[in-house]
């Protein structure tokens, strides 16, 4: 049989106190921090899940972010496409007004500074900014577009800006301006025919006049195509926010199922680990008492 010392039944008792100390303050910091995992040696599987979910988390957050930023974006390139619709329409009603050839000259020139002005807005709308960038203009935001002097000649950029709203999901957020207010070619070029329009005013050309009507209608038309495809988007990328969102919503609570500690179980497990350390310092009471040794000095 194998003899038992008191230095052994020491030793013993030491290991085991010591054990209870350690399971003692894991459960105090798990309680003090609400938290299961606080280093990696908790639980090494949970660790590795948990920092999947926080990389997916923070992923997430960057994607929103990324979405908030492009509605606003597009919100804002629609408000002033909605400006420049309101000046279209009001030179159509003056091309109507006009056209009808009981207008004296007087009253054509009187128009004709009006169409002039509303000209001279067309070419501030084309130079929209945003966050201080040119909406107009592709991907050279930091460059104007269009002047007074050259608008009907100039070409935006084209380039178009890319927002990643998902993953492996990419949306441009910009119209380029040649696709809004026409291509130095196309017929109903908004600056052209506005020009065109102002000088058949001042001609006194009814013709010129009457043709701008059919001028104002085709451009329009352009507006609102590019119009419904801005709504479009929005209504894609809110969509998207709201999936982004019920997504956060199951990979935080998957993190606090993996992360959390289960507070009631912490606080019962240490009321009982404060039961057996009592016990082991009890225990260690009597195994240090007085031996045989002593009662014979």
């Amino acid at each position: 049989m194998q003899r038992i010392t008191q230095g052994m039944l020491g030793t013993q008792f030491l290991r085991n106190l010591n054990n209870n100390l350690k399971g003692m303050d894991n459960l105090q910091n798990q309680m003090s921090t609400g938290r299961r995992l606080n280093k990696p040696s908790d639980d090494p599987v949970g660790i590795s899940f948990s920092m999947r979910y926080r990389s997916e988390i923070s992923a997430n957050e960057q994607y929103q972010t990324n979405t908030n930023s492009a509605t606003s974006w597009m919100s804002f390139t629609d408000t002033v496409m909605g400006q420049a619709g309101d000046v279209i329409q009001k030179l159509r009603e003056m091309a109507v007004k006009a056209s009808n050839g009981t207008n004296p000259q007087a009253a054509l020139d009187t128009m004709k500074a009006e169409a002039a002005q509303l000209y001279e807005q067309m070419v501030d709308i084309g130079n929209s900014q945003f966050n201080g960038k040119y909406v107009f203009n592709g991907e050279q935001t930091n460059i104007r577009p269009y002047t007074l002097e050259n608008a009907v000649t100039e070409e935006a950029d084209t380039g178009l800006i890319d927002f990643e709203i998902g993953v492996g999901v990419k949306m441009s957020v910009n119209v380029p301006g040649n696709r809004v207010f026409g291509e130095q070619t196309d017929t109903d070029n908004i600056f052209k025919i506005t020009q065109d329009f102002i000088k058949a005013l001042g001609d006194g050309d009814f013709q010129a006049i009457n043709k701008g009507i059919g001028d104002f209608d085709s451009r329009m038309n352009k507006f609102l195509d590019v119009r419904a495809d801005i709504g479009a988007k929005m209504n894609r990328i809110e969509l998207m926010d709201e999936r982004l969102k019920d997504i956060n919503v199951n990979v935080t609570s998957l993190q606090s199922k993996t992360e959390d500690a289960d507070m009631a179980a912490v606080i019962t497990n240490l009321k009982v680990a404060e039961n057996v350390y009592q016990a082991s310092l009890s225990t260690g009471a009597k195994i240090i008492q007085p031996t045989l040794v002593d009662f014979l000095r």
